[in-house]
This record gives C-alpha cells, structure tokens and sequence, in this order.
C-alpha cells in the first residue's frame, strides 16, 4: 500500500504512573458509547513526517525508553462506527527528543539521524477500527509538550493529521527514567503552555486515555474522522 509522503512534525506523548494501575480519563476514551465520538482536531503536519513505507507494529528498533503500547481506534465522527482498512501512520521522538530520518535533531540540532526509520510505522485498522503499536514512550524537546504524530488516510485521501498527548502526571513519572536524562537543556513545555495543544485542541479530544500494565504502560486514544 503506497500513500505519498508528506512532511511532518510533532512527536511524542506524555507521561508514565508508578501507580500499578492508574487509570487516566480523558474527553474520549479508546470504547466511547455510541454517538458521543466528536471530530478529532487537525493539526499541522510539521518537518518531520516521512513514509519509510514500514508496515509494522514493532517500532523501537531498540531505542532505549519505557516500553509503551499505542492502541488506536479509528471511528466516524458522531456515530462511532469502527471504521475498516483505514491506513494509519504513527511517529515520535526517541528519549532524547530526536526523530529519524533528519539532519538537525537533538537538543542543541547537530546530530543527524538520516537514513534511519525508528519510532515510525503504519498499520491498517480492523473490524473494529482498531490498530496497535509497541514503542517506547516519547520523549520531549524544547518549546513542546510531549506527544505522538498520527495520520490517518483511506485510498490515497488524508482523513486526519493530529497529535496525541499524555497527563502532565505520567510524563514526570517516566523522565524520571535514566533514558531521559542527560538533557543539554530543562524541560520548558507543559500541556497547558503548549501552543499546539492550547490553540489546535483546546478540548483535550487528543489527550489519551493511559494505564500501567506490569513493566509497559498502555495508551489509547479514539481518533474520530469525518468524510471517508
């Protein structure tokens, strides 16, 4: 399956519990009651998207971090109906705040990760909408809260370009791991001073739903879209 590239930016999530299982509600949960699915905000794409055209749901490759699983629903927007075969394609940043696949990452942009592909991959839903992936949790960089990019496309036709972000909570819990430290500079950004996040999704319909699960902790996250 070949959908053209676009260029995009905007990686990673948010957070981590030491809870064993805390549980974090938000607008929209990964099962939400019939009729009550809203419109998932756009959001800008950024420099950082590419295809590397990985159908995959293992996306680490290795890379250092707390083990996190993403579970994607894909529904139509008002009526909640699972929507089947839709493409979707999923990109963060690492620990570190570094994407793959681009020259000027890091915190202080010198290091170059061109020619690499981790912590990007697609999937295609299910009868229930439903796609997953295993990653690690992402990490931040300066001037944005943490989050995870996501598109989503039938045919050759984006449906959705957006940003999924975590609890303030979890994300302090997890930068507390070794895999995070080691920063050139502090951590500046918070859900609530994210200017994406304030300005593109002010009713937190992309913040995800968040739980512990032994070692890993589990993300999911309703994306509702309109016009397939």
């Amino acid at each position: 399956m070949t959908i053209r590239p676009g260029l995009s930016r905007r990686a990673a999530l948010v957070g981590l519990s030491t809870t064993p299982a805390l549980v974090f509600a938000t607008a929209q949960a990964a099962s939400p009651e019939p009729g009550t699915c809203r419109l998932t905000p756009k959001s800008i794409e950024g420099p950082f998207y590419l295809d590397p055209r990985l159908v995959r749901s293992e996306l680490g490759e290795g890379r250092p971090g707390m083990p996190l699983r993403l579970n994607l629903r894909i529904v139509e927007a008002g009526a909640c109906t699972p929507i089947r075969g839709a493409r979707v394609d999923v990109w963060h940043a690492d620990a570190q705040g570094l994407y793959s696949g681009y020259e000027g990452q890091g915190d202080r942009r010198r290091i170059s990760t061109a020619g690499q592909a981790f912590l990007r991959g697609t999937q295609v839903s299910d009868g229930a909408g439903a796609v997953a992936f295993e990653t690690i949790y992402p990490g931040w960089y300066p001037g944005r809260a943490t989050h995870v990019h996501f598109k989503v496309f039938m045919d050759s036709r984006t449906l959705v370009t957006g940003q999924m972000y975590f609890p303030d909570e979890v994300n302090e819990a997890v930068y507390r791991e070794a895999a995070y430290g080691n920063r050139a500079f502090r951590r500046d950004t918070l859900n609530a001073t994210d200017v994406f996040a304030r300005s593109e999704d002010p009713q937190r319909l992309g913040f995800c739903t968040m739980m512990r699960e032994g070692g890993r902790h589990l993300a999911s996250l309703t994306i509702a879209v309109q016009g397939r």
